[in-house]
């Protein structure tokens, strides 16, 4: 059982962000900081990606690890309550994901995939961008959707 009425759980979701979210602000951040310049939320492109460097064809996307279910993350849980439709919910989320990477990359695009939980770690992040952007080999080449 929820221990929020239906209409402070549906006031407290609403208040969830879709952009401008503290992982995605800290990714700008270390990007500006590496002289890096981007374009943000092009809704343009496919999957809307966070950030987009359009000199590089670099879209990256930065992902809550709830949200987006990133595996073997302690924060990849799934909610006690309504379990069916969470899990639903969760799984097209990850679905979404792929096909938005997939058609970046039909498109010609790169796609870099940033993990709130990688975000602990700034300085292996701001080397990941730095290296997709320079055209250099990713420190990590696997590409995880959860």
């Amino acid at each position: 059982m929820d221990r929020w009425s239906p209409e402070d759980r549906s006031a407290l979701m609403a208040r969830v962000r879709n952009r401008d979210t503290s992982p995605e602000l800290a990714v700008r951040k270390l990007a500006h900081a590496q002289g890096l310049r981007f374009r943000v939320n092009r809704r343009d492109l496919p999957g809307t990606p966070d950030l987009v460097f359009p000199r590089y064809r670099l879209a990256v996307f930065v992902h809550g690890c709830f949200w987006h279910r990133h595996s073997g993350c302690k924060r990849a849980t799934t909610p006690k309550t309504r379990q069916d439709f969470w899990e639903a919910k969760l799984v097209r989320n990850v679905e979404r994901d792929q096909q938005a990477a997939a058609a970046l990359e039909g498109l010609g695009w790169q796609v870099m995939t940033v993990w709130e939980c990688e975000l602990k770690d700034q300085a292996s992040v701001a080397q990941r961008l730095l290296a997709s952007t320079r055209g250099l080999p990713p420190l990590s080449t696997s590409v995880d959707y959860g």
